[in-house]
């Protein structure tokens, strides 16, 4: 994991508002969320079963989590490599295991070593900049 400082560490918004504007920008809600935090996540890079992730994590400082009125405050961003087993499996999700497109196959590492840290880091840092500040007033 590479966490990293973002101008986005601290800013406050409504979570419906971010999350309906930026699902088409390549982001998830992601999958650990609970009532009272949660993450956007977004694939940086996919290849040879390993995904390189960026997840922006955020506390819910209003409401709860299932509400589109909840209010959210984000946490220091990080990238987190994802290593899936890309093998032979004869049941019937094997074929969107295989293929990453399974959402719910278990990464055979969760936390795996992620090479040239500095590139990975400086993607996350322009996909903040880029694809989620320009949703904030200020």
């Amino acid at each position: 994991m590479l966490q990293f400082d973002s101008k986005i560490v601290g800013k406050e918004i409504g979570y419906g508002y971010l999350r309906d504007h930026i699902i088409d920008r390549g982001f998830t809600i992601g999958g650990n969320w609970e009532y009272h935090k949660g993450s956007f996540d977004a694939v940086l890079w996919r290849g040879g079963g390993e995904t390189i992730y960026l997840r922006v994590p955020f506390i819910v400082t209003v409401g709860e989590l299932d509400n589109e009125d909840a209010q959210i405050r984000f946490q220091k961003p990080f990238v987190i490599k994802h290593v899936a087993n890309v093998g032979l499996d004869y049941d019937e999700g094997s074929l969107l295991d295989a293929t990453g497109a399974s959402q719910f196959q278990t990464p055979l590492d969760k936390d795996g070593h992620i090479h040239d840290k500095s590139r990975w880091i400086q993607a996350g840092e322009q996909v903040v900049e880029e694809k989620v500040l320009p949703f904030f007033i200020n």
